[in-house]
């Protein structure tokens, strides 16, 4: 095989990585409503309880303002509410809804059941070994410096008529 062809196989391969997640998050939202931030966003306000939105931000690896407009778009829906801290009123945090939780129940993983499930069947040193070379690639295309979150999502899915041109939506 010459090294044209690995190379093809290489940019293949990473193709339908990306074309894999782009299906996962379409189902995601077709099923449910939600994006895969949106989504991480929800489950970990609900597993650390009223959250402000610095906090929640460096837990799901989003900017402060991307978790901002998550969570206005959850607010709208119904899924979380936002409240003024006692006595520092400067202080807002974030708390799930009775209808988040619902949401939350039938929610599926963030990683595709299949990848999830193939994945825990790799011995240790197997997982370290694709890190590692994930990272690897990730640095090969200069994408080191970049934020992500640990799930997997891709491209903006439908954009609502409240968000402004140019705003990161997730």
């Amino acid at each position: 095989m010459s090294d044209q062809d690995i190379e093809d196989d290489i940019v293949a391969a990473i193709r339908r990585i990306i074309r894999a997640v782009d299906l996962h998050s379409r189902r995601l939202h077709d099923a449910h409503g939600l994006t895969g931030p949106q989504l991480a966003t929800l489950r970990e306000a609900a597993r650390l309880g009223p959250v402000t939105a610095g906090v929640l931000a460096r837990q799901v690896s989003l900017s402060q303002a991307t978790i901002t407009g998550i969570a206005t778009r959850l607010e709208r829906r119904g899924l979380v509410e936002r409240r003024r801290g006692e006595p520092d009123r400067r202080t807002v945090r974030i708390s799930v809804t009775t209808m988040g939780h619902q949401i939350l129940e039938s929610a599926p993983s963030l990683l595709q059941e299949r990848f999830r499930r193939e994945l825990a069947l790799l011995e240790p040193w197997e997982r370290t070994a694709t890190l590692a070379t994930l990272q690897r690639i990730s640095a090969m295309m200069g994408a080191e410096e970049l934020s992500a979150a640990p799930h997997l999502v891709s491209g903006t899915i439908h954009a609502t008529d409240a968000e402004r041109p140019g705003e990161e939506r997730a």
